[in-house]
């Protein structure tokens, strides 16, 4: 099931697929040019997707004040070098949310290759809300955040795919690509909570 990933990180989502239940797995193919968090200079290779459930049903959105208008994501965060992927989830959920969360469900895991090397990874994991104030408690990276409807998340990548094909220096590379890349994680993770 894991084939994609390195023997290492295959044991690891081997027992995280134990505790938390089979993830769909995706190859996503990226194409144009590099940017972060696809990029040679960034130190991370993989990253986790935080799809935050409210004790409403919504789901957590978070925006930049770099990000182009509306475009409003799923929060993610690195998986720092040495780190494993479900402490990465617990510490990037304290520091973009300053939430309490229970992990309910391991919903993604996908690969990024450009051409013929492998370039990232995502890890995506419904967590439900239990406690904590909801506020960005990273000072180089404030977020507004928004609520939304599991069944808005098709229009989330829509709005994503459709960014401006402009330079961002943030991103070291062009909304558009960006915006492409953005959007593979939410379809994925609306296919799981539908299946």
């Amino acid at each position: 099931m894991f084939d994609l990933f390195s023997p290492s990180r295959r044991r690891e989502l081997d027992t995280l697929t134990t505790r938390y239940g089979v993830p769909l797995t995706r190859l996503a193919e990226l194409s144009g040019a590099p940017f972060h968090p696809v990029h040679p200079d960034y130190p991370n290779r993989a990253e986790v997707c935080l799809v935050i459930r409210r004790p409403s049903g919504t789901l957590l959105t978070a925006i930049k004040p770099f990000y182009p208008p509306g475009a409003y994501r799923l929060p993610t965060g690195g998986i720092e070098s040495g780190e494993s992927v479900l402490p990465a989830v617990l510490r990037e959920t304290r520091e973009e949310t300053g939430l309490e969360v229970t992990v309910e469900r391991f919903l993604a895991a996908i690969a990024y290759p450009r051409a013929t090397e492998r370039v990232f990874d995502t890890f995506a994991f419904l967590l439900d809300e239990r406690g904590g104030v909801l506020a960005s408690h990273d000072p180089h990276e404030p977020q507004e955040f928004r609520e939304v409807a599991p069944d808005q998340l098709p229009d989330i990548a829509r709005n994503l795919e459709a960014l401006p094909d402009r330079y961002e220096d943030h991103i070291k590379g062009s909304w558009r690509d960006w915006g492409r890349f953005r959007a593979i994680v939410h379809r994925v993770v609306h296919e799981a909570l539908s299946s």
